[in-house]
């Protein structure tokens, strides 16, 4: 049987007592949640991305770095819990190839980030009911796995 969010959190705050009282969000990453969690907790997945103006439309506030996060699979399971490290923000098309490198996914090439983020953030712009292009803000977060 899967572990709650809840009980997740307690065995990692078991193992790691300094985070007590420490916030934390719960979420899974964009297209693939299984997939994604799984490249973080093998170290392969280091960075994300998301776009700026997503934030104001869903009232989300900004990632920080110290922020942690327990990461969820497609079906709401806790996979590992994750500390953002940096978080800085650059046009879609200034987008490092160390970046989509840290991203992890695919080739872990630029070619490959640059397809695979326009497919995701198309849509997703359009259902927000703004406009997504080369020059819209993204919002890159690099981070580190505390606890699988």
């Amino acid at each position: 049987m899967a572990l709650t969010v809840e009980q997740y959190w307690r065995k990692f705050i078991e193992a790691f007592p300094k985070y007590k009282g420490v916030q934390f969000e719960a979420w899974s990453f964009g297209v693939d949640e299984d997939e994604l969690a799984n490249l973080v907790k093998q170290g392969e997945k280091t960075a994300t991305t998301s776009g700026y103006e997503t934030y104001k439309v869903e009232g989300e506030p900004l990632p920080e770095a110290g922020d942690v996060s327990v990461v969820l699979n497609e079906k709401g399971h806790p996979q590992c819990v994750i500390e953002t490290t940096r978080v800085y923000q650059t046009p879609f098309n200034k987008v490092t190839e160390h970046h989509a490198f840290l991203e992890g996914e695919g080739d872990k090439s630029l070619t490959y980030w640059r397809e695979a983020h326009i497919a995701f953030f198309k849509p997703y712009y359009e259902s927000l009911e703004i406009d997504f292009n080369e020059t819209s803000m993204m919002v890159c977060e690099e981070f580190k796995v505390l606890y699988v």
